[in-house]
């Protein structure tokens, strides 16, 4: 088999959450299709020094932060690639089509342009997920007070919700469910219900414990799918199964599971590094680490304790 060509490819991002795609110009592979601009690793070069150089030549700019995300491989009918996807927010110069390609500045959710590559699918819908997911403790708080709590922080930012309440009855459930889905969902939202804790068809999706993960022997049909890992096994397994992302963690010591093996910011990037799905760090953390977290890979972050703290 032969070994897949490697591309260093970018998700560059403005302040305003649009981000820039580049349509193929004619003489190439799939000419008129939109892809993330980037272009071909060389042998024994590193795949940042590649992103490096290729947006220069393409676009015209320097990079000056950019941080890793995603791998991923897509087979074409004329190659195999395996694309290295970084987030790009800091540059120098504004982007210029310099190798006769169009560019388009486009909207997370919302891209008005085509035909896309294929490979650009699940890589839109991943950019699409929100940076902070929020893991609900209604049982502690109170009921009122998380949702209240839950009502001011949407309006202020994009969240994923995870209802995690394994110790309530399915009754309460369904009411912390229930509150979740009516004060987020009008402002967009994403709501998932953790796998201890039932099945709930009006939730957006699921989110698998690791001993959900391992026991699941395909993805869950028709919706948001994501799963709590701990090690390699586990995260190699979500990435067989084709989830929208995993949960990584601990990374820093926390009061929800006291003594646990942390794997620190070193242990968390060789987790997800090179992995083809978005993963939220977790554990200890606070909406101050997303920068950090972001530099070893990681998608955004997960919230407990301080879930509605700034």
């Amino acid at each position: 088999m032969t070994a897949p060509t490697e591309v260093a490819a970018a998700v560059i991002e403005r302040p305003d959450g649009t981000f820039l795609l580049a349509c193929r110009p004619e003489g190439k592979p799939y000419p008129g299709y939109w892809e993330f601009p980037g272009g071909k690793i060389e042998p024994g070069e590193d795949p940042r020094a590649a992103l490096d150089r290729e947006l220069a030549e393409e676009l015209g700019i320097r990079v000056l932060e950019a941080t890793p995300w995603i791998t991923r491989v897509y087979a074409y009918t004329h190659a195999t690639v395996r694309l290295h996807f970084y987030r790009v927010t800091a540059w120098e110069g504004e982007p210029q089509p310099l190798e006769e390609q169009a560019i388009a500045w486009q909207r997370v959710g919302a891209p008005d342009v085509s035909p896309m590559l294929p490979a650009n699918a699940p890589v839109l819908a991943a950019l699409a997920l929100p940076a902070t997911m929020i893991v609900s403790d209604a049982a502690r708080r109170g009921v009122d007070a998380w949702a209240l709590a839950l009502s001011a922080r949407v309006l202020r930012e994009p969240l994923l919700v995870q209802v995690r309440e394994k110790g309530l009855e399915p009754q309460r459930v369904q009411f912390v469910l229930s509150r979740a889905l009516t004060r987020g969902t009008p402002f967009g939202a994403l709501v998932v219900v953790n796998s201890d804790c039932g099945e709930w068809p009006q939730a957006d999706g699921v989110h698998l414990t690791a001993r959900a993960l391992m026991a699941a022997r395909e993805r869950p049909a028709g919706r948001l799918a994501g799963a709590s890992c701990h090690d390699a096994r586990e995260m190699a397994h979500a990435a067989r199964l084709g989830l929208d992302y995993v949960v990584v963690g601990p990374v820093k010591p926390t009061a929800s599971h006291p003594g646990a093996a942390v794997l620190g910011w070193d242990g968390f990037a060789a987790l997800v590094r090179d992995g083809p799905v978005p993963a939220y760090a977790i554990g200890g953390l606070r909406r101050t680490d997303l920068a950090e977290a972001r530099r070893h890979g990681a998608h955004g972050v997960a919230l407990l304790s301080a879930a509605f703290e700034d």
